[in-house]
């Protein structure tokens, strides 16, 4: 199958040890421009458009073992074996859900700005949080007014403007379908059971400023799972990878390069 009929599209660079960025619910493979730049001088650093996202086909129904199996197929489609595994918010997710299913298959693994769970879809948070999310396009609004009002809210201290740009820039290019079909699927997750079974070099990345994947949050989770490291971006929100990439590079970096 040539690369254009494949159904899922990436963004690449470099060349070595593969390394692949999982993206959040408003990014896409363009969201990880700076660690594509910095990781492909020594790695060859892979960023998937999750189905819906970029050039990617959206599932006929999304959901988190179609995500991992869309990953498994790109990894195939690729010849990797193995990977380090980097995911951001929902891209964590999708990483949890692909190491349970596919533990071999995973070198190791940094859960960035997520959780173990977000509960059930029927839960009134979770209704809530899908009604704030989706409001906005139900009155009419495209996806750069949700961008505009949305990734503000995401941000902490001191955010590289260029990195806030590509933010939005990124959630305004997320199509309606997806967005939608993205924020049912994620008030479904579960993985709170399995991760003791996380037998990988584990990195737990969180932002300081993070009220979306709170960093004592993070820090709870990383002790359930066997050997992992917590590590803290002071002032950070929930963006880091392009609200201070510097900081998050170097992070993943130093991870990476002792285990």
């Amino acid at each position: 199958m040539s690369a254009a009929d494949f159904p899922i599209t990436w963004e690449e660079a470099g060349s070595g040890d593969p390394v692949i960025f999982l993206h959040g619910v408003g990014g896409g493979a363009a969201s990880w421009k700076f660690q594509l730049d910095h990781f492909g001088q020594t790695r060859r650093a892979i960023a998937w458009d999750m189905p819906g996202y970029g050039g990617s086909k959206l599932l006929e129904t999304t959901t988190f073992s179609g995500l991992a199996d869309a990953l498994q197929r790109l990894m195939d489609h690729l010849g990797l074996e193995k990977a380090d595994i980097v995911g951001h918010s929902i891209g964590g997710m999708v990483a949890q859900e692909f190491i349970a299913a596919h533990p071999d298959r995973v070198r190791r693994l940094v859960l960035s700005a997520t959780s173990p769970a977000f509960g059930s879809p029927d839960g009134d948070f979770q209704k809530k949080f899908v009604a704030a999310r989706l409001g906005p396009l139900d009155q009419g609004k495209t996806m750069a007014d949700v961008a505009a009002e949305v990734v503000p809210e995401l941000i902490g201290d001191d955010a590289d403007p260029d990195g806030v740009a590509l933010a939005r820039q990124c959630m305004s290019r997320v199509p309606n379908e997806t967005y939608r079909a993205t924020m049912q699927c994620l008030v479904t997750f579960d993985r709170r059971d399995t991760l003791k079974q996380i037998a990988v070099p584990t990195l737990l990345l969180a932002g300081e400023k993070d009220t979306n994947a709170p960093a004592p949050m993070m820090e709870r989770m990383a002790a359930r799972i066997p050997s992992a490291r917590y590590v803290c971006l002071e002032g950070a929100g929930h963006l880091a990878n392009m609200e201070c990439p510097a900081r998050f590079d170097a992070a993943v970096e130093e991870f990476l390069d002792l285990v």
